[in-house]
């Protein structure tokens, strides 16, 4: 133990670990860029910045200020700023500090990206349906709205050649989270003004982007045409498209579907993926060649290149670290000189063996200086999703909910299973849970708990168990369809899938994880639902929703707590105003802290065994 360092890490210092992310490098690889977002606990909220270096130093912040990316000159920065009429587009001089705001639309602008010929840029911004229409800006500040698609179509993403003579669309029916799927590819020509459709059978992932020569556009698509995912789980692939013969290759098809196509260079194309527990950014050739940046552990956050592709920035955090910027791979920050003078958790990945002999991963979290000579209390974290995962590394933005610091510091150790569905462990991994949810969660689960307690760390008489979303589904049915934890913590859980499939936002994802509706399947609607195991129900419960939550409304947290009240289950509810998945609020993310630490610590070490 180092006894030159404080204590752990409190909560409101926890949530007041900056976010790092939008990394942006210029054309010169001389100055990069990245927001960082902070808690200001006086005005409780968050704030955004800019912060910009050159040549490896801190020179300039920019605030307010999101979504940076530099001009093809590299002396310009673009940047987004919110309005009360929404957010909009500014620009700031490095050499003059001037900053201009550039738009001032209605309902402000979803994306923007630079013309590569430097005459302008190109954004984004509703209708008054709300579809998102592309137009162009030039330096003399003139909007122009470009005929482009018809007036119903609503645009993703958009990539344009350096010439700017083509842009490709990635567009959708409308506006709404399950318009998403029926994404389809449309080619402009700005020289003709003509406008192509990319005939695609497959549904279409969310990012795209074009060679340097407007001839070849990658971007991901599904294995299966678009009509099997009704009733299936999604899954992507990179393809990429000759625009001249029409030809298309999937390189990589043989691995899962976590790869992003960042941009593409006259080096190849920049993409990320997940390995495991690890996030990965690599250079892939058009013959499928791909030449990773290094295989260290860690996880990419995000990252930009030059389009020459000779300068690369990113975002990356290593195992127990805070994320970095890392510029032509030497790192230029140092958030982590924030964690240096307290305590922190030892994270390290371990693997179980599931009933049915699977492999299973998660990351453990204990004390550097734990007593190995006894068994520990034990909280299992389960992450949301389902297709995601838990990372070994320190960073709120994955985590904003529960206190896995405080909890070391009272004598837990913390499990974060990457249960079957996770992403980063192939396809056949992420689809296992396929009209299994609940019961299989809960044995990949309940495997890790055992394998603990069986190798002597973890005391069976002292779990207890949380999760946000998919998450708290989870806890939800692990806590009741057994009797193993002592206590539970149920943050925006779906407890009800009927109730969740007629109320949610996103009703197609529903289908594709159960197979059919309710009305023609409701045997499978029950057999996952924690409300159904009600009457076996036993354990002290905590519920916590954010009232405005779309994806899980809130209809699933009474139907959970008035389901254990009248069992006779020790049940609080909690709800908080104005809230969906997260809040905008730090005060609120700590209150919600807050409460998970003092409910299992009262549940379980006060009480003792």
């Amino acid at each position: 133990m180092n006894d030159t360092k404080s204590d752990y890490i409190s909560i409101k210092d926890l949530l007041s670990l900056p976010t790092l992310s939008d990394v942006t490098i210029s054309e010169c690889g001389q100055r990069s860029a990245f927001v960082k977002r902070t808690a200001d606990w006086e005005r409780d909220a968050y704030i955004t910045h800019i912060e910009v270096h050159e040549k490896g130093e801190k020179t300039a912040e920019v605030r307010p200020g999101f979504r940076p990316s530099w001009s093809p000159c590299s002396d310009q920065l673009a940047f987004m700023c919110t309005q009360p009429n929404g957010n909009q587009l500014f620009i700031q001089s490095m050499k003059e500090g001037k900053r201009v705001q550039l738009t001032d639309v209605e309902g402000g602008i979803a994306l923007y990206k630079w013309d590569p010929t430097g005459k302008g840029l190109y954004y984004t911004a509703p209708t008054h349906t709300g579809h998102h229409r592309l137009h162009s800006l030039d330096h003399e500040e003139r909007s122009s709205l470009l005929p482009v698609l018809e007036e119903g179509v609503h645009i993703l993403d958009f990539d344009l050649s350096l010439d700017g003579g083509r842009i490709i669309f990635l567009a959708s029916p409308g506006p709404g989270a399950d318009d998403a799927h029926k994404a389809e590819l449309y080619l402009l020509n700005r020289f003709t003004g003509v406008v192509k459709k990319i005939e695609e059978s497959r549904r279409l992932g969310g990012q795209v982007c074009m060679s340097p020569e407007g001839t070849h556009i990658c971007y991901t698509v599904s294995r299966e045409e678009k009509d099997y995912y009704r009733t299936h789980i999604p899954d992507s692939m990179l393809e990429i498209h000759d625009l001249t013969t029409g030809e298309r290759e999937q390189p990589l098809s043989e691995v899962d579907s976590t790869w992003i196509p960042i941009r593409w260079t006259e080096q190849g194309i920049l993409v990320k993926w997940q390995d495991r527990t690890n996030g990965r950014i690599g250079l892939l050739q058009p013959d499928g060649n791909l030449e990773p940046y290094n295989h260290e552990d860690g996880y990419t956050l995000g990252a930009s290149i030059s389009s020459d592709g000779h300068h690369l920035a990113c975002l990356k955090a290593h195992p127990n670290e805070t994320p970095e910027l890392y510029v032509d791979g030497v790192k230029v920050t140092d958030e982590n000189a924030l964690l240096s003078s307290k305590r922190i958790s030892r994270k390290k990945v371990i693997t179980w063996s599931n009933p049915n002999g699977e492999t299973i991963e998660g990351v453990l979290s204990i004390p550097e200086d734990m007593e190995r000579d006894r068994a520990q209390p034990l909280l299992v974290l389960v992450h949301g999703g389902p297709n995601w995962a838990s990372f070994p590394f320190q960073s709120t933005s994955f985590n904003d909910k529960y206190p896995v610091e405080s909890f070391i510091a009272k004598g837990f150790i913390v499990l974060e299973p990457n249960y079957r569905g996770s992403t980063g462990y192939g396809d056949a991994f992420m689809k296992a849970n396929a009209r299994n949810l609940g019961i299989g969660d809960h044995e990949d689960i309940m495997s890790g708990v055992d394998a603990l307690v069986e190798q002597g760390i973890v005391d069976p008489d002292e779990v207890g168990i949380m999760g946000w979303s998919q998450g708290g589904f989870i806890t939800a049915f692990s806590s009741i369809y057994s009797n193993r934890f002592k206590v539970a913590s149920v943050g925006g859980g779906i407890s009800n899938w009927v109730t969740n499939y007629k109320t949610t936002d996103l009703p197609s994802n529903v289908l594709s994880y159960l197979g059919d509706t309710p009305w023609n399947d409701p045997e499978i609607y029950a057999k996952s639902s924690p409300v159904w195991y009600v009457q076996s129900a036993c354990t002290p419960t905590l519920i916590q929703h954010g009232e405005a939550d779309a994806r899980v409304p809130v209809e699933n947290a009474h139907e959970l707590y008035k389901g254990l009240k009248e069992q006779g289950v020790e049940v609080e509810l909690e709800l908080f105003t104005g809230m969906g998945y997260s809040s905008d609020h730090p005060k609120v993310h700590k209150r919600i802290m807050e409460q998970n630490l003092e409910w299992f610590t009262r549940h379980i070490l006060k009480k003792g065994k």
